[in-house]
């Protein structure tokens, strides 16, 4: 498909500061490292702009060091921002989180009164028949944000444009029904769903996961990716379905893997390469991301995904 087309997103941009000790349920004195650039929706489209993606961001910062070490980052990375607003007035959203053994983290967020939930859609910005708008659906969960996505799903949608859904369906954040509503209404208009193995237990307890897949294919979508962290990712649409199995690699930090697994699936799907091409790539990349401190540090390029395929590709179970 043409790469003339832009892929959007629209949510929070933030900076995060990670715990260096596990199991301190962040209530425990522990060294920090950080500001790091972070937010579901950025982390996602840093990603595709360094897959060779056009992309443009739509979000809030404040006028502070951690709103310029974010802005800079995504710059650097070839992100279109002129869809970020500055707010001289309010500061940049924070996000701090800790790992236990066992995996399971715990986040405390700063967001709401700061510039990542005080935004507005530039109404000329994007061409929506011409526009791929990636949502990250545990934006939803923000009742300021809510509406403003919404909308410019609806725009894009109807005049022609795409729509993928990443469900993240953090239940935390999916407290009132109007949460659930809005991410219902994204997925029905996707045309690529890319849940994790939780998104799915969480939407569909009472179904199987090949049910469940097959559920979300009668929908509007086409292609509906599976991430399983560490076990690897299926890729199901059009008559195919490939399943990859994980990468060996040493975990240091998982936040931000399945983003950037997304952000490589979609840039590559946008610019014409095949599912088993785009899975392959997607799961060689959130392989790299966990190996790195940090939610966007382990963001990469053709060329590093590429060196990992080379060194150590698993085979795929089926396809």
């Amino acid at each position: 498909m043409s790469d003339t087309r832009t892929i959007a997103t629209i949510g929070e941009i933030l900076v995060e500061f990670v715990s260096h000790r596990r199991n301190c349920a962040l209530e425990q004195i522990s060294e920090y490292s950080g500001p790091y650039p972070s937010g579901a929706p950025a982390i996602f489209l840093d990603q595709a702009a360094r897959m060779g993606a056009r992309t443009q961001m739509i979000g809030g910062v404040g006028a502070d060091g951690f709103g310029r070490s974010v802005l800079q980052r995504l710059t650097e990375d070839g992100v279109g921002t002129k869809g970020i607003h500055v707010a001289e007035d309010q500061s940049t959203g924070v996000a701090f989180v800790s790992y236990y053994d066992s995996g399971a983290r715990d986040f405390i967020f700063h967001l709401s009164g700061t510039a990542a939930d005080s935004f507005s859609v530039p109404s000329t910005l994007l061409e929506p028949s011409k526009t791929i708008l990636h949502v990250s659906a545990s934006s939803l969960g923000a009742q300021s944000m809510r509406g403003k996505i919404l909308d410019a799903v609806r725009t894009v949608s109807d005049a022609g444009g795409q729509i993928t859904c990443d469900p993240n369906a953090r239940p935390e954040l999916m407290r009132d029904e109007a949460a659930m509503d809005a991410m219902r209404e994204v997925m029905e208009r996707s045309y690529c769903l890319l849940p994790s193995t939780s998104d799915l237990e969480f939407l569909y307890p009472d179904l199987s996961e090949d049910a469940a897949v097959e559920r979300l294919l009668d929908g509007n979508a086409n292609v509906v990716a599976v991430k399983r962290g560490e076990r690897g990712a299926t890729v199901v649409g059009a008559g195919e379905r490939h399943e990859f199995v994980g990468h060996a690699v040493e975990e240091l930090d998982p936040t931000g893997a399945g983003d950037c697994f997304c952000g490589t699936f979609v840039a590559l799907l946008s610019q014409g390469a095949s599912l088993y091409d785009a899975g392959r790539h997607a799961n060689a990349a959130g392989a790299i991301a966990v190996t790195r401190r940090g939610p966007m540090e382990g963001n990469t390029g053709p060329d590093e995904i590429a060196d990992l395929l080379g060194r150590s590709e698993p085979k795929e179970l089926t396809a």
